[in-house]
Formats: structure tokens, C-alpha cells, sequence
């Protein structure tokens, strides 16, 4: 096979591949849109022969979608914030002090992503009670997304830090800069495209939180757009298309971010916060 056959063999492939990963989403555009008969008609059709473009402003106001919005940006723009702070420093710490125990260090710390938010939430929730944090539910749910996160953000931000060259450092120090101006004048603006990376992908995580969220803030003028969703859920559920308006709204915004800055992220992927 010549390298173009195969070129356009790949290119096939992956349009496939593309098709039928992106299904699932299309699917809950285009429910969106059904009437309630039309939603459970055999065979199914694949684009609404009335749509209803009013769902989404009924929704948005039937289930005071504007306030659910906000308390998922309070509390993602909040773990996002705690872990930059705490996660960058830790992260060049890591970068510039290494050894082999430091590195063994991390990988079992990292390990600890495997286990399941719903393992985790009994611990939390009663250590929390304990301090008193359950009085600040958004406090607490922000601590825990931050306890949950910070070890992906370390070593991605750690392995950016290691890709800038230890002797601008040095030679800034020369220059007569202190460590800490070194630090912030050299090493950060060098960094500063993996630590966005890292930054967006915890920001997205943390906007689609639902465990910790569900189980620990009851109040629901604070509970966050995940929990509003699962207030669709019931025994005999059938509004298919308002949950799918419901859905849409929540995810589009994430999606708009994500393709507006994806130039940005594969760079600061690509510049070294996978190395």
C-alpha cells in the first residue's frame, strides 16, 4: 500500500472513529428539539420534523438554570484558584529539588486518582463535619475538589517546570534577582501555557462535579448544575427532552471553551506538560 492510500486509510478511520464519538452528543442536540411523540417513535428520526427551539427558554426558567450555572463557575473558578496557588509552588519545588524517592513520591500520590469520588466522600464528609466545614458547604466542596485534583495538577505543572532550562535561572541570579524573583520574572512566564493547561483541564472537571456536591451541600439555592440535573431523575421519568435541554446548556459552555482555547491547550501540551 502507498503512503497516500494509507494517509487516506488513516483519514477514513479516524473520521469513523470521530462519528461515532461524537454521536451521543449529537443525539442530545437533537432530542432536544423532538416533541414528546416524536422522542419515542419507531424507527427514530435523526432531525425533528417540528423542532421546538422554545424548551431551552423554558427550561433556563422552569428550573432557574441561571443560578445553577453560577454556583458550578463559583465552585470550579474556586478549586481552580486553591490549586494553582498551592499546586505551582509545589509543582517547581518538585521540578528543581528531584530524586528518585521524590518520584516514587509522586507516582503513589498519583495513584490515588484511581480511587472513585464516591469511595472517597464518606472520610471527607466526616472530617469535614468534625472541623466544622459543613457550615461552608461551597468551602467544602472546593477543598475537596482541590484535595482530589492537586496531584494531576503537580505533575503536570512539574513536568512543564522541568522543561525550562535550569540556567536562565542561574544566570538571573547572577544578574542579581533572588530566588524568588528568579522565580516569577523567568521560570512562570516560561511556564505559563502548561500551568493554563492544567488550569482548564481541572476547571472542567471541577464545573461537572457531582459526588461531593450532591452529598454535601443540601441547600439548593448553592447546589451546582450537576445536582440540578439529577433533580430530573425520578421513577417514572419521561421529559427526555427537557433533560436534554437541561444537558445542553450545561455542556455547551464547557464545549465552547474547550474549541475557542484548543490551539492553546495542544501548545501547552505539546511545549512539555506531558514530558
Amino acid at each position: 500500500m502507498s503512503q497516500t492510500n494509507r494517509e487516506r486509510l488513516m483519514l477514513v478511520v479516524a473520521l469513523i472513529l470521530a462519528a461515532i464519538y461524537l454521536f451521543p452528543l449529537y443525539w442530545m442536540y437533537i432530542t432536544t428539539l423532538k416533541s414528546g411523540s416524536e422522542m419515542f417513535a419507531t424507527p427514530p428520526t435523526f432531525w425533528p420534523s417540528d423542532p421546538q427551539w422554545g424548551i431551552y427558554g423554558a427550561v433556563w426558567e422552569s428550573r432557574n438554570m441561571g443560578r445553577y450555572i453560577w454556583n458550578s463557575l463559583v465552585i470550579a473558578s474556586g478549586a481552580v484558584v486553591v490549586i494553582s496557588v498551592l499546586g505551582v509552588g509545589c509543582a517547581y519545588v518538585l521540578a528543581r529539588y528531584r530524586n528518585g524517592w521524590v518520584d516514587i513520591g509522586l507516582f503513589l500520590i498519583l495513584m490515588l486518582q484511581v480511587l472513585p469520588a464516591s469511595l472517597m466522600i464518606t472520610p471527607i464528609f466526616v472530617g469535614f463535619s468534625q472541623v466544622g466545614l459543613l457550615n461552608y458547604p461551597r468551602a467544602a466542596v472546593i477543598l475537596a475538589i482541590a484535595a482530589k485534583s492537586m496531584p494531576f495538577f503537580v505533575v503536570l505543572v512539574r513536568a512543564t517546570f522541568m522543561s525550562v532550562p535550569q540556567e536562565l535561572e542561574e544566570a538571573a541570579l547572577v544578574d542579581g534577582n533572588s530566588r524568588v524573583g528568579a522565580f516569577f520574572n523567568i521560570v512562570l512566564p516560561l511556564a505559563r501555557n502548561g500551568i493554563l493547561v492544567a488550569a482548564i483541564l481541572i476547571f472542567m472537571q471541577a464545573f461537572g462535579e457531582f459526588v461531593y456536591s450532591k452529598s454535601i451541600i443540601q441547600a439548593v439555592e448553592l447546589q451546582p448544575a450537576s445536582v440540578g440535573l439529577n433533580s430530573f431523575m425520578g421513577p417514572n421519568t419521561n421529559e427526555w427532552n427537557n433533560i436534554m435541554a437541561y444537558a445542553t446548556m450545561y455542556v455547551t459552555p464547557i464545549l465552547a471553551i474547550f474549541v475557542l482555547l484548543q490551539r492553546r491547550i495542544v501548545s501547552g501540551l505539546t511545549s512539555g506538560a506531558l514530558k
